[in-house]
């Protein structure tokens, strides 16, 4: 296993997994947002729906000597494997075996990114423990709880039925309050009021979340044509600030696809400390998928009526077995866009940052 530093940071359900010989090292989220909160940099989160990016995310990464996170939501690889045909065992295999076969020894983080409780009913958070059972069995390290749907009392409710359940294995816990929306809607930004009245509810529950993710004006998916990002970063170090009174390590940021990387630099002066990525690693497969294959995921997709991420599970086997030269070219591209990001995130060099805070720790 990796050196004393970080080993004792790594789950046990990985450390069964892979054994004590392997290198690869997956730390609690926890482990990585305690120690590092004042620090600039942003971990970047990537929802690999399409498995091909995943090499070069990794290779940018090793290079940097960055912390990052690779992440999915309940609805692209839930229990049933979701709209991308993952289940959370799967997801957590397929990356620890790239991460052997690459050679990527660097920390990171497994996340499941937001598990959805829409309106608090039995049905509903009976289904988010089971799946946080599934992915707490598989390996994963930090989690996302999503109740923002709800007004602030009850979002609170629903946090303290289910974080309890994640409170003995040390993972990351994120909560969401304000929901960042597509980019078709207009958004409804957090303040800094509702940020107090949330934590001081949750504090009041006994519970102490390390992220807090916010609608600052981001937007998730593809950004339209004749459409511009609106991002408030002056709300955004404000409610950092109000957070930190809380004792939350940082914000998170959703929706970066689409965002310009002189904006994305300026993120982490802000206070957020992790940066959701999703619709770009798609985009990225997609563009260097086999053209045919893709053009019949987007005849589907306008049958169904449906955006085309819907289409990965339905087209998973051909996607899985695309050509070599094809596999390479996606991994080659997801490489640049991941050292772009890194660099912007200002996250070069953050696995060394991280084993100096242990050490003084």
């Amino acid at each position: 296993m990796p050196g004393s530093i970080f080993a004792p940071h790594i789950p046990e359900q990985i450390r069964n997994l892979l054994g004590t010989a392997s290198k690869v090292c997956v730390v609690h989220g926890s482990t990585i947002y305690n120690n590092l909160a004042d620090t600039p940099f942003i971990i970047m989160g990537c929802n690999t729906r399409i498995k091909h990016v995943i090499p070069g995310i990794m290779r940018a990464a090793e290079e940097l000597d960055a912390l990052i996170a690779f992440e999915l939501t309940a609805t692209e690889g839930g229990i049933d494997g979701g709209y991308t045909g993952q289940t959370p065992d799967q997801f957590v295999r397929t990356l620890t075996a790239y991460a052997e076969a690459c050679h990527f020894t660097k920390p990171f983080i497994i996340h499941a990114d937001h598990i959805t409780v829409k309106n608090g009913s039995d049905e509903e958070i009976k289904a988010a423990r089971e799946l946080i059972r599934a992915q707490l069995a598989a390996g994963y390290s930090s989690f996302a709880l999503d109740a923002s749907f709800s007004p602030i009392a009850e979002n609170i409710s629903i946090l303290s039925r289910i974080v309890p359940d994640l409170a003995a294995h040390g993972v990351g816990i994120e909560v969401e309050l304000g929901e960042v929306t597509p980019v078709n809607r207009d958004s409804n930004l957090t303040t800094v009021a509702d940020v107090e009245e949330f934590l001081s509810g949750l504090a009041q529950c006994g519970i102490q979340p390390q992220l807090l993710a916010i609608d600052n004006g981001s937007k998730s998916g593809n950004y339209l044509d004749g459409q511009h990002v609106s991002i408030d970063l002056q709300r955004t170090g404000e409610i950092f600030a109000a957070a930190r009174n809380f004792g939350v390590s940082g914000l998170v940021q959703h929706g970066i696809t689409g965002t310009p990387l002189r904006i994305v630099g300026k993120l982490a002066e802000y206070g957020i400390r992790k940066g959701n990525i999703g619709t770009l690693w798609q985009n990225v497969a997609h563009a260097g998928l086999p053209p045919e294959l893709v053009d019949e995921m987007r005849d589907w997709a306008r049958e169904q009526k449906r955006d085309i991420k819907y289409a990965t599970a339905v087209f998973a086997e051909r996607i899985n077995t695309i050509d070599a030269a094809d596999v390479k070219l996606i991994a080659d591209l997801a490489y640049r866009e991941a050292k772009e990001f890194i660099t912007a995130f200002q996250a070069k060099g953050s696995v060394a940052r991280l084993a100096a805070a242990l050490k003084a720790g």
